[in-house]
């Protein structure tokens, strides 16, 4: 199958049910409503920070002080991927390792990698 950045997946048969929730060839994941309103939430305020600290550049606040504003937007973003890591361990790995699909673990320690650098 070709790649098309803009096409829409396509249901596939051959997948399990429960693929669909999660972890579907097509790489979607599914999270409950409060999980995906706390994540938009953490990112919102990341995006005002990320704002802010355009805003003191743009005024010549002393660097300190900016250099502190990254530090918190640095930690919230830390946050967010916790949130998210948690979230991936506790319903798209257990079921692929459920599933037989040992290759999960690769591609969980590539991510965790990425994460701790």
């Amino acid at each position: 199958m070709e790649f098309q950045p803009n096409a829409e997946p396509q249901p596939d048969a051959a997948q399990p049910e429960h693929a669909a929730e999660c972890c579907s060839n097509e790489r979607r994941s599914h999270h409950s409503e409060k999980t995906k309103t706390n994540l938009i939430s953490r990112l919102n305020r990341i995006e005002g920070q990320v704002r802010g600290i355009k805003g003191l550049i743009e005024k010549d606040t002393y660097c300190d002080d900016v250099l502190n504003q990254i530090s918190s937007i640095q930690s919230a973003l830390n946050g967010v991927g916790k949130l998210l890591l948690e979230q991936h361990l506790k319903s798209c790995v257990v079921e692929r390792l459920q599933e037989g699909d040992s290759t999960i673990i690769d591609e969980l320690m590539v991510t965790m990698n990425k994460l701790i650098r």
